[in-house]
């Protein structure tokens, strides 16, 4: 069993902060700072340039590559560390666009990222030649998937509502039409447990920066199958996924398995968070964290919707058809959420109008749950949001 003190233990979290937004950001483990400061000292500074061989730097993505393998179903050697999650959308994309010729679609749904919808169609836009992006409700899916589409790119967990889609009927319906299926789990790692190889995934990527910790501007990864690794060409030909990159070749060869998906120098400042960070998922068992997170959203929907009527649920009221977060909806969902920030409840805004609560059980629990309800109960029966200040929009919301 998961003790979640002992996990809430290893992590800093400000005074006077219930902190769910762990969705969006993750907090700081303690123990990130002294592990990227030895990174800087012990090894960028006496190491220098001798630190790649030494300090095993160019081996850092695929090492925790392996380690955040272990909480998505995928086996040692399919997943790789380095660059944003966008690169990692379009590699990809364009890798399986390349392994089903003569098919020009790639199939998404409505409520997908934005950004990965912009990848999507930025890519066809550079082909050409008849392809292009065909967009469907998020529950016509299923029913999309034809002998026209090469490829269906969604993402598990819907970033505004937490709805969760059925990834292993919609890959096995990607497959029977002859279709690839790439999944993104930006909203799925470390919130709940996922299974690449039992759902018969074909490529899957993801960011490191939400549930799994590792800090702003945290690398993505990617997984590619292993039926796949040997035969996939890279539409990134980078440096470090030639198969020699210290031979200096002119022409490129693309690396074994998964190396050929690297593409630049690793962030290995960044990387080092994310080995403290992945410590923590040591002491965890996913089905533990599963089975706690709906425990509190459960509880929470509960509260909320008995104390504040006003608030009209848009995840879906069945646990086992969301992700790890919950969403309300209120014309001024961005006034009340400042409101609730200034009073030490932080969560986010996504528009139009949704108040979003990411629900993360490595240093959630009860009473921080309960203790946001009762706030955000206070907020809502005096108005509490209705200043100017609170409607005034920041960059980020």
């Amino acid at each position: 069993m998961t003790d979640f003190d002992a996990t809430r233990a290893m992590f800093h979290l400000p005074d006077g902060v219930i902190y769910l937004d762990g969705n969006s950001l993750g907090p700081l483990p303690r123990a990130a700072a002294a592990r990227v400061a030895r990174s800087i000292t012990d090894e960028w500074g006496e190491m220098l340039i001798t630190g790649w061989n030494k300090a095993g730097w160019m081996d850092q993505p695929s090492r925790v590559g392996d380690r955040i393998g272990r909480l998505i179903g995928a086996p040692p050697g399919t997943v790789v560390m380095g660059d944003t999650l966008s690169v990692k959308v379009y590699q990809a994309l364009a890798s399986a666009l390349e392994m089903r010729p003569g098919r020009r679609v790639i199939l998404s749904d409505t409520g997908n990222f934005p950004s990965d919808l912009y990848m999507a169609d930025g890519l066809c836009r550079t082909l050409g030649d008849g392809y292009c992006l065909r967009t469907v409700a998020p529950e016509e899916v299923a029913g999309a998937v034809d002998d026209t589409v090469a490829v269906t790119m969604l993402t598990e967990v819907d970033y505004r509502t937490g709805r969760l889609h059925d990834m292993a009927d919609l890959t096995a319906r990607a497959h029977a039409a002859g279709a690839l299926a790439i999944w993104d789990l930006a909203h799925s790692a470390g919130a709940i447990p996922v299974d690449l190889t039992g759902a018969g995934a074909d490529f899957a990527v993801g960011c490191t920066y939400k549930y799994l910790n590792s800090g702003p501007g945290g690398p993505a990864f990617i997984y590619v199958a292993p039926h796949h690794a040997e035969g996939v060409r890279p539409a990134l030909s980078g440096w470090l996924g030639h198969e020699a990159p210290f031979a200096f070749d002119a022409d490129y060869r693309p690396g074994r398995g998964i190396e050929r998906m690297r593409v630049g120098t690793p962030p290995v400042l960044q990387l080092a968070a994310l080995e403290a960070a992945l410590d923590v998922w040591d002491m965890a068992e996913m089905a533990d964290v599963r089975a706690r997170s709906i425990e509190l959203t459960e509880g929470f929907i509960a509260g909320v919707e008995a104390a504040c009527p006003m608030l009209t649920l848009a995840s879906p009221s069945d646990p086992h058809k969301r992700g790890s977060q919950v969403s309300f909806r209120h014309p001024e969902g961005y006034a009340i959420m400042q409101a609730l920030i200034a009073r030490g409840v932080i969560g986010d805004f996504r528009a139009p109008d949704i108040l979003r609560f990411g629900f993360t059980p490595l240093y959630i629990g009860l009473d921080e749950v309960r203790a946001a309800m009762a706030i955000l109960a206070e907020v809502m029966a005096g108005n509490l949001w209705d200043r100017p200040e609170y409607k005034t929009r920041a960059r980020v919301t």
